[in-house]
């Protein structure tokens, strides 16, 4: 089994990336191959509602000079997902928008090519407005039919300055729980 995680912080080894590192050892412990994309920070374009995808139905975005299919590619051969963002005034970063819905509208338009796959939210804050953005990334799996394991809170840290988030114990301490139940629920539904 395999799970793909997307960082869409640009700021490297960051917060984000500290909290997505927590889950993924969780995952790593108990055998599931891991890797991590940074999108954040790359210059990717959001969708233009071209609808190419529908007619074309080759698993591809039609924009493809950005890391969009690349990523599209990692999350069609993963057995889970996890999309990490910080929070940029109550949102996901633009580089993780423009993925939601640009693989959403490639995996709705190739017979719902997500479905059935684990995908949870990662999101690191520095006070408030998380939820607004662990929502819209639970939003995209479960419009993509994805299922999405719970933790004992919602998936969300809190630190300001790089690296600060690996103080807050509550945070750490929801990561290694949710990668622990990823890691069941992945084992449950691949027996």
């Amino acid at each position: 089994m395999k799970v793909v995680a997307i960082n869409g912080s640009p700021r490297e080894g960051g917060n984000t990336h500290i909290l997505v590192s927590c889950v993924l050892d969780e995952l790593q412990k108990e055998g599931i191959e891991t890797e991590i994309i940074r999108i954040g920070g790359e210059l990717v374009r959001g969708c233009t509602a071209c609808n190419e995808c529908w007619k074309s139905k080759n698993q591809r975005c039609v924009i493809d000079d950005d890391i969009i299919n690349s990523c599209i590619e990692k999350m069609v051969l993963s057995d889970g997902i996890i999309i990490g963002s910080p929070t940029y005034f109550a949102n996901v970063t633009t580089e993780i928008k423009a993925l939601i819905d640009r693989a959403g509208a490639v995996g709705c338009a190739n017979g719902n090519m997500f479905r059935r796959k684990v995908g949870a939210a990662v999101v690191s804050s520095s006070r408030e407005g998380a939820l607004n953005v662990y929502n819209a990334i639970t939003d995209f799996f479960l419009i993509e039919e994805m299922v999405v394991p719970g933790s004992c809170y919602w998936n969300t840290g809190i630190g300001f300055d790089k690296g600060e988030v690996s103080e807050d114990k509550d945070g750490l301490h929801t990561m290694q729980v949710l990668g622990q139940n990823m890691a069941w629920l992945l084992k449950k539904l691949h027996k």
